[in-house]
């Protein structure tokens, strides 16, 4: 449990201190004041001023922050009335359209980058990849297949009737589970690969199964190991990470279409305590499946980000965007203001989804 919570923080706390450290770097490049880069949220435990900018530590793990001078517009012009040292054009509101969107989706590139590095050094550790060989990953003792001697491992290539005028190409799970079922009760020879050497085995399949059983007695799949090079892994990194935020975006919008007609939401949306529930069950099986959980959480809070949600990066993107195409500023009392009714949607949203995981865990 505790390992568990650890590594949730931990998990946590990498992809949001990810996505504001993009932010970060993005207002230093376009000499926007940067007033403190906080690791973890308040309460402050330890802070230290270098240059222009507070380095802090705080009490929450839970990612961190980055504090822009002139986020807030009308707050940052009261500091030039009250404090005339305050240079103008070193405020966030001061900035072109197109210099505060390369700052508001510095955080979403940085997570897809983060997503995608994770995802090429996956390949070089070896993926599970689809082919036309069906490998035994188990045998039940006492059955069938343990009886006629088949192992782990070994590669099911044919299936033949007994007098070998037959023959069935076997290249996926299905084929295997078909076929064989059309000679229940009946002996007929299996072709396996075992380490390099192919072998003709007898075996009868069961005439009748219970549930979960099945004719032959085995585990099976069309998966095998592959460990790529690391030269080609970022290509291959690249184009899964794309095929993964295309997922992400689908399924959001399938949730988004759902919510907006009235339909039910799918129960399996997670939310913080899903999250860590699904972190526990990547704790048991290694390091790997956690980091392939990290890279999946890295692309989805990259396209969550893009979401025209107030409060959201995507929200500041579309203020940003309209002025750009109006010329025109929204005032910020009003930007403020439906900043905090994102805010507070973001929240219930939450709410919702933390009840929805304690039902799943409850059974209900």
């Amino acid at each position: 449990m505790l390992l568990t919570l650890a590594t949730f923080f931990f998990v946590l706390g990498v992809l949001v201190l990810v996505h504001e450290f993009g932010h970060f770097l993005a207002a230093k490049r376009l000499g926007i004041k940067v007033e403190e880069f906080g690791v973890g949220f308040p309460p402050r435990i330890w802070g230290k001023k270098i240059g222009e900018t507070l380095y802090s530590i705080n009490l929450l793990p839970i990612g961190g922050f980055v504090r822009l001078f002139g986020e807030d517009e009308a707050e940052a012009s009261a500091k030039f009335v009250s404090e005339p040292g305050f240079e103008k054009k070193r405020a966030f509101f001061a900035k072109t359209p197109l210099e505060r969107s390369s700052v508001l989706i510095a955080g979403v590139v940085m997570n897809f980058l983060l997503g995608w590095l994770i995802i090429s050094f996956l390949f070089t550790q070896g993926v599970m990849t689809p082919t036309d060989k069906v490998h035994i990953d188990e045998v039940e003792k006492g059955s069938p297949a343990d009886i006629a001697g088949l192992l782990p491992k070994d590669v099911i290539s044919e299936i033949k009737s007994l007098d070998g005028s037959q023959v069935f190409q076997i290249k996926s799970s299905k084929q295997l589970v078909e076929t064989t079922d059309k000679f229940r009760g009946r002996e007929i020879i299996l072709a396996v690969e075992r380490e390099g050497t192919f072998l003709d085995l007898p075996i009868t399949p069961r005439e009748k199964t219970s549930a979960n059983e099945g004719a032959m007695g085995v585990v099976v799949s069309n998966f095998e190991e592959k460990v790529y090079p690391p030269h080609l892994a970022p290509f291959l990194g690249l184009k899964e990470a794309f095929n993964m935020s295309k997922q992400l975006i689908l399924g959001i919008a399938d949730m988004v279409i759902k919510l907006v007609t009235f339909r039910g939401v799918n129960r399996d949306i997670a939310g913080p305590v899903g999250i860590a529930e699904l972190t526990g069950q990547a704790v048991k099986f290694g390091k790997l499946a956690v980091l392939e959980l990290m890279g999946l959480l890295s692309l989805n809070l990259a396209i969550i980000n893009l979401l025209p949600i107030p409060a959201l990066d995507g929200g500041r993107l579309l203020f940003v965007a309209l002025e750009g195409l109006t010329k025109k500023k929204v005032k910020p009392a009003v930007e403020k203001y439906m900043h905090q009714i994102g805010l507070l949607l973001l929240l219930t949203l939450l709410v919702f989804a933390t009840i929805n995981d304690i039902l799943r865990l409850l059974g209900r």
